[in-house]
């Protein structure tokens, strides 16, 4: 906030020091300022606009949720989820930024197209990922809450709408694919505990016996890569 405070009282500053420097918010354009300003804000809303708006709240759920499933609900550290997590994100997200950089950043720098026209084509090109990955029962409920019809297009749908049910329909297909993976580590935890309960060892957490089996099981069928490739090719 202190920072952003500060960037705004800057250009300020800078717009007044002379004729030199001119705003043309009205053409489409904007001064240096205006765009040091803007650039500033982005960047300290970076880690909100990084969950909100690509695969990181998917694929940050289901690898917490696995460590849950195996039973080390410490390990990996956090540390090593969510860096794994953002990287993948970097994976998922490459070609829609790519289309950014080609059909907006590349014209924008030539000066081709103004500074609206750019901030138009990305939201376009970030809008259809969010819709190509949004199911599309949980976006109606939310256009049906702010009395929004959709329209032909995909810039119609606005993204105070798109955001949450984008949202939304990312922790609902975690929580479904957590499920999945959830049910062979139970099967194990229930043949563990029947036998120990045939046995009379009462006294033993299943649990504890379960662990050694279920990480030998989730080894050898390499899971680590199972999961992470079934997370990125469900975007693709």
């Amino acid at each position: 906030m202190i920072l952003l405070l500060l960037s705004v009282f800057l250009s300020f500053a800078f717009a007044q020091q002379g004729p030199g420097i001119e705003l043309k918010v009205s053409t489409g354009s904007w001064d240096n300022s205006i765009r040091i300003l803007l650039l500033l804000t982005v960047l300290s809303l970076a880690p909100s606009i990084l969950i909100m708006t690509t695969a990181f709240v998917r694929i940050v759920i289901v690898l917490s949720l696995l460590r849950q499933a195996i039973g080390v609900p410490t390990v990996p550290p956090n540390q090593v989820i969510v860096s794994l997590a953002m990287f993948l994100t970097f994976f998922v997200m490459k070609p829609t930024w790519d289309k950014i950089n080609q059909q907006a950043l590349q014209p924008l720098l030539n000066k081709q197209i103004t500074d609206v026209e750019f901030l138009e084509r990305t939201s376009s090109i970030m809008k259809e990922f969010m819709l190509r990955n949004t199911k599309r029962e949980t976006l109606q409920a939310f256009l049906k809450a702010s009395t929004v019809q959709r329209g032909e297009e995909v810039r119609d749908v606005p993204m105070h709408v798109l955001i949450p049910a984008f949202m939304v329909s990312e922790i609902s297909v975690a929580f479904q694919i957590v499920f999945l993976l959830y049910l062979p580590f139970l099967i194990v935890d229930m043949v563990v505990a029947s036998i120990l309960i045939s046995m009379g060892v009462l006294m033993v957490p299943p649990q504890i016996i379960s662990l050694p089996f279920k990480l030998m099981l989730f080894v050898l069928a390499n899971g680590w890569e199972l999961v992470i490739l079934s997370l990125v090719r469900s975007y693709q």
